[in-house]
């Protein structure tokens, strides 16, 4: 009986199957905070962080199918190693901004950037630009035109344009061929496995899933339908395998510095979870990392 109780628990240390969780991790930061981090979700520890500069302002944030992150900041985009060796940076023209930084299915990356006009650009591995996309938002002020882009399924662009509180899309030719009027100033659209859209809509306090086809609001959730939370600026926001969705609650038009910087809420609307570790200042994007 010792011998069969003793083979079982080398089975359970062995093959993971025992009590202990696997820790999952996330990639974190934020416009107007000071660095990039890795945290443990459970604890909100920080298990790693690389210093930006000041004013370079990160608002978007990946790990790459190599390992290494790649992260959006204001002027640019960098990718990285975990050791803190830059593989490339590259710089965006003057008076541009970048907001998303982001590795595509066949291996290339794409950065976008509010200027005059708009541009998206895609690099090769090393970091050099082997296509540019210019494009006009219709939003003639550089800071308002839009924040985190992303690539459809259809090879589309999805774009949440700031400053009109819309979703645009956008074909391989630069051209805007249809736009979705949803409110607030949207700071990042992600298209979710059933096709349709998660919005993050800023200081409209919300974040919303949209009905791509006919651009109806298919749910909407706000400060006054969750348990004792308050929605600030509701930057990124992404869908987890369990259903639930990962909410970036970035502070910085609040003077309420109180409130959680990330939130995890179920479908239906119950606050699971939340990111409150004071050393951490402000997130505006998220990565669930290996």
């Amino acid at each position: 009986m010792k011998k069969y109780l003793s083979l079982v628990l080398v089975l359970i240390l062995f093959t993971g199957t025992g009590f202990a969780k696997k820790k999952e991790r996330l990639l974190i930061c934020g416009c107007n905070w000071n660095k990039i981090a890795q945290i443990d979700k459970a604890s909100g520890r920080i298990l790693w962080s690389h210093p930006v500069l000041p004013g370079e302002d990160c608002n978007d944030i990946e790990r790459t199918k190599q390992g290494a992150i790649l992260y959006a900041y204001q002027k640019g985009a960098r990718l990285i190693r975990e050791n803190h060796k830059v593989v490339w940076d590259y710089k965006a023209p003057e008076k541009a901004e970048v907001y998303t930084a982001t590795e595509l299915p066949d291996g290339r990356f794409m950065i976008t950037m509010c200027g005059s006009p708009a541009q998206i650009v895609f690099l090769n591995k090393q970091g050099e630009v082997v296509k540019t996309i210019p494009f006009d938002p219709g939003i003639s002020n550089i800071h308002d035109q839009f924040r985190q882009i992303v690539l459809s399924r259809n090879n589309t662009f999805l774009i949440p344009l700031m400053g009109s509180g819309e979703i645009a899309e956008m074909d391989q030719n630069g051209q805007i061929f249809r736009k979705v009027k949803v409110g607030g100033n949207l700071f990042s659209v992600h298209e979710l496995k059933n096709g349709n859209w998660l919005v993050g809509c800023g200081d409209a306090h919300r974040f919303i899933e949209i009905e791509a086809r006919s651009g109806k609001i298919l749910r909407e959730v706000n400060s006054s339908m969750l348990k004792d939370v308050d929605l600030l600026f509701v930057a990124e926001t992404i869908r987890l395998k369990n259903g639930n969705t990962l909410v970036c609650n970035w502070c910085g038009h609040s003077a309420n510095k109180t409130q959680a910087k990330v939130l995890e809420v179920s479908p239906d609307n119950q606050v699971v979870w939340q990111l409150q570790n004071p050393e951490i200042d402000n997130v505006s994007a998220i990565w669930v990392d290996r």
